[in-house]
């Protein structure tokens, strides 16, 4: 086979894309080509990021309860206390798994339209998926407010901020639970376990780690993909005798809510991503000293 045949056909330039593209009609879609590029692109540098550890995919923590280092990861820090209820077994019409900007989003179209059998399970003490995980110093979403932010014609709401604060973001997802009356209808620090279809009473049943036995005409699956820490497995972690943590599970007990408690300490931040840009600023006036390690050369 010649060099020509086995070169992949290069995905076509953005202007090239932009010739079939009709705005008035908006039938016309992008060449498949274009897209299957964008797929290889990701998958090419994915595997650079996987060949550069040997561990490949084992590299990734799947289980945190595998490891004793890491199981704090499994508990909420920012929950005042665990609140105790009975194992909820009755059935309604809607049930969200997640309590993040889908499952608020959902919920609220529904009240719109008359649904009120509704129920949010979601695994954090409250409503806010990703912006109630996150809560590190700097956190802002990098995606512009009116593109990003859900309901704000609804809520009556103009974002102050082009880029929203993170704080700003958990604020408003509480503020429509309240509009839209959802915190009635939601069970919180509880994770769903199992969903199984009923084809006899066409009903799903969903149980939980708080024993619940619950069932609904419909599912919507809302967790997410953010609600677990991605985690590494770094060899050496386990001999480690400072303080460590993720972004995702900040420990302010630790900093202090104003990073003061850094002022005498030597921080290292692993990784370059969105969040690492967020945070490194900061940490880095608060602290002593400030080294940021990062896998790839740019």
């Amino acid at each position: 086979m010649s060099d020509v045949a086995e070169k992949k056909k290069a995905p076509p330039s953005r202007d090239e894309v932009r010739l079939v593209i009709d705005p008035l009609k908006n039938t016309a879609t992008k060449p498949q080509d274009y897209y299957e590029g964008i797929k290889q692109k990701f998958a090419q540098e994915r595997d650079l990021r996987l060949d550069a550890r040997p561990e490949g995919k084992e590299q990734y923590v799947t289980d945190l309860d595998d490891d004793a280092d890491l199981a704090k990861y499994e508990t909420d820090p920012f929950a005042e206390k665990f609140v105790e209820r009975a194992a909820i077994t009755d059935t309604v019409d809607v049930l969200c798994i997640g309590g993040g900007f889908s499952a608020l989003l959902a919920a609220a179209r529904l009240r719109e339209r008359g649904v009120e059998s509704i129920r949010i399970v979601e695994r954090g003490a409250d409503v806010g998926g990703t912006w109630y995980w996150n809560r590190y110093p700097g956190i802002a979403c990098d995606t512009p407010s009116y593109d990003y932010i859900p309901l704000l014609d609804e809520m009556g709401k103009i974002p102050p901020n082009y880029f929203a604060k993170g704080p700003e973001i958990y604020a408003h997802c509480q503020e429509i639970a309240k509009k839209y009356d959802l915190y009635k209808l939601a069970v919180f620090q509880t994770t769903v376990t199992s969903t199984v279809w009923d084809e006899k009473t066409k009903l799903w049943t969903v149980q939980t780690d708080r024993g619940d036995n619950m069932r609904a005409r419909f599912v919507i699956v809302a967790n997410g993909t953010l609600s677990q820490p991605k985690l590494s497995k770094i060899k050496g972690m386990e001999t480690f005798k400072g303080h460590s943590f993720h972004t995702s599970r900040f420990d302010y007990e630790y900093t202090g809510h104003d990073l003061s408690k850094l002022k005498d300490k030597r921080v290292g931040i692993i990784g370059t991503g969105a969040s690492a840009v967020q945070i490194i600023p900061r940490v880095g006036a608060a602290s002593k000293e400030l080294y940021v390690f990062q896998r790839t050369p740019s």
